[in-house]
């Protein structure tokens, strides 16, 4: 029923899509670092442009609210889009913002033309400020800061204007800068002066530990700051177009929701991951350092662990595919490693590594399902022996599952097990603990819930074009029918609320915790936005994907849970 409706309006937004003029040009977004990411992965092209006019068609035809993409949408993700380029005020000068703000109103007529020029001018006048801050902190960082002059920095940014001149923001940055140094100054100081107590203390000799002066240290935690904000300048001088883009367009998916959101590709499979707590991988966990990707830890029982050769602390060099040729990453970005290093069950990949020692080694894996444990449902015992009382506590951080793969942990799944491993412990009573978990599949929120009651409805949802339906517990069995409760805070949301309001209308448990729950009353799902091109245009081609409210659920006592 739910994908009747969505099918029927799909229809209706692959025509409009076919239906828009192409016009046979490229835009250049240009490129403010020849040391970043090359020209090419910066220019905006006409389908992009295409892409924007079918993500504003699908939310306007998809979302739950059934909103025109018009001047209020446009005013919205203008000033959405603003704090995305520069939220802290450390970049754009007011005459930036006064250029920029021309464009409000036009930003919908501009994206159902399927026209990105504000988007293109915005990123131009944004690169050029980068560059001129980066020529401002390496100017300030290189002379040493008077401590002892009384100064005032505000660091709140609803409290700050723009700037109006470049003088003006330079001393905005030189008091940030300051403030930053200072605070790693004090830290610096603060260890230096433990280990100084802790020396005199045991007697040992003092000028043995090799203390660094007040200068000394001023000059070490400025250097510290420096490798920060070149760290900063480099990321952003990697940044490629589909990482601009994604913002510029999530600006409008967020003005039709708190919960609406556009992810490009590696966004969405990193949502998949968080959503299944699996991927397919070698099972490392990595960080950007100095410009190299570093091992920070091997998973336990994946495809690394497995082979054995790759450590903690090795750095990734290069990386290919099977017997193809390797490609080095030094200097890529972390989305850029990932994007190699990642890749189905059962294919070969080779990593480069470079060794603490300076050695390097050529490590082959074969890829495999990596397990993200910290995502799935756990529990443990807490007991009283001297009252000869045994409660079970089960922890589930997500509602997660995996729609794709039949037969993958599901959380309802997971849950039921656990009740069940408790129940043979002989537990007096259980403890559900929703604390933090934010929601995830509607189904297990289903599901779960009728582990506890013998039979009956749960949820009811609401889309724009049928009347409510009710989702109910279908199965008479009963799980677990004795004492419960389910422990919940203000970052319960979703599905969590469904869970904890059905078991309290049914009277089955008592739920603990914050005076109330997030208040998210609503239901998304994902549509891959190549599914509005015609399929011959969309054709092996992934555009990202659209996560949308497209339904309003109540409690089984009629009450919402939004707000």
């Amino acid at each position: 029923m739910i994908s009747d409706t969505i099918g029927i309006l799909m229809k209706r937004i692959i025509a409009a899509v076919s239906g828009l003029v192409l016009i046979s040009a490229t835009v250049v977004l240009t490129a403010s670092d020849s040391q970043g990411t090359s020209q090419k992965d910066k220019q905006v092209t006409v389908e992009d442009g295409v892409l924007g006019y079918a993500l504003s068609e699908m939310l306007r035809q998809l979302h739950f609210t059934q909103r025109q993409v018009d001047d209020t949408i446009s005013m919205r993700a203008y000033k959405m889009y603003l704090k995305y380029m520069d939220y802290t005020k450390q970049y754009l000068l007011q005459e930036d913002v006064d250029k920029l703000s021309r464009y409000a109103l036009n930003l919908d007529d501009q994206l159902r033309q399927g026209n990105l020029q504000f988007f293109v001018m915005s990123q131009e006048i944004l690169d050029k400020r980068y560059d001129k801050v980066h020529d401002f902190y390496e100017e300030i960082l290189a002379q040493p800061f008077d401590f002892n002059a009384k100064e005032t920095v505000e660091t709140d940014p609803d409290k700050l204007k723009y700037c109006a001149t470049m003088s003006e923001l330079k001393e905005r940055w030189r008091k940030r800068l300051k403030l930053q140094t200072l605070n790693r100054f004090i830290s610096q100081k603060e260890k230096q002066d433990k280990k100084l107590a802790k020396a005199k203390e045991n007697d040992e000799d003092i000028e043995e530990l090799e203390l660094l002066s007040d200068a000394e240290l001023e000059e070490s935690a400025r250097d510290a700051i420096r490798k920060n904000m070149d760290t900063r300048s480099r990321r952003i001088a990697q940044e490629d177009k589909e990482d601009r883009l994604a913002r510029y367009l999530n600006a409008f998916a967020k003005s039709f929701g708190p919960h609406t959101q556009f992810f490009p590709p590696q966004e969405k499979e990193n949502f998949d991951i968080g959503m299944t707590g699996q991927l397919e991988g070698i099972g490392a966990m990595l960080q950007e350092e100095d410009g190299y990707i570093k091992v920070t830890e091997i998973v336990p029982g994946s495809a690394s662990w497995k082979q054995g050769e790759l450590k903690a602390d090795d750095l990734i060099v290069k990386v290919a595919q099977g017997s193809e040729e390797p490609v080095d990453i030094v200097n890529a970005t972390m989305k850029e490693a990932i994007k190699l290093i990642r890749g189905p069950k059962g294919s070969e990949v080779r990593l480069t590594v470079q060794k603490p020692d300076g050695s390097l080694l050529e490590i082959p894996i074969i890829r495999d399902v990596v397990k993200v444990e910290e995502t799935y449902a756990r529990s443990a015992t807490i007991e009283n022996k001297d009252a000869n009382h045994k409660v079970g506590y089960i922890y589930l951080p997500k509602f997660y599952s995996d729609f794709r793969n039949e037969g993958a942990p599901t959380s309802a799944g997971d849950v039921r097990k656990e009740v069940e491993a408790l129940k043979q412990q002989g537990v007096n009573g259980i403890i559900l603990d929703l604390r933090n978990n934010g929601g995830g599949s509607l189904s297990d929120a289903v599901e779960m819930s009728g582990l506890f009651i013998e039979s009956g409805p749960i949820v009811q949802v609401k889309d724009p074009m049928r009347p409510a339906q009710v989702l109910k517990d279908k199965d008479p069995s009963q799980v677990y029918d004795g004492p419960l409760v389910v422990l919940i805070n203000e970052f319960s949301a979703s599905a969590s609320e469904i869970l904890a309001g059905a078991l309290q209308d049914y009277n089955r448990a008592v739920i603990v915790g914050a005076p109330h729950t997030f208040g998210k009353g609503t239901v998304q799902t994902f549509m891959p936005v190549a599914r509005a091109f015609p399929a011959d245009h969309a054709k092996d081609k992934d555009y990202g994907s659209l996560k949308f409210t497209f339904q309003q659920f109540y409690r089984i006592n009629g009450a919402s849970t939004q707000y």
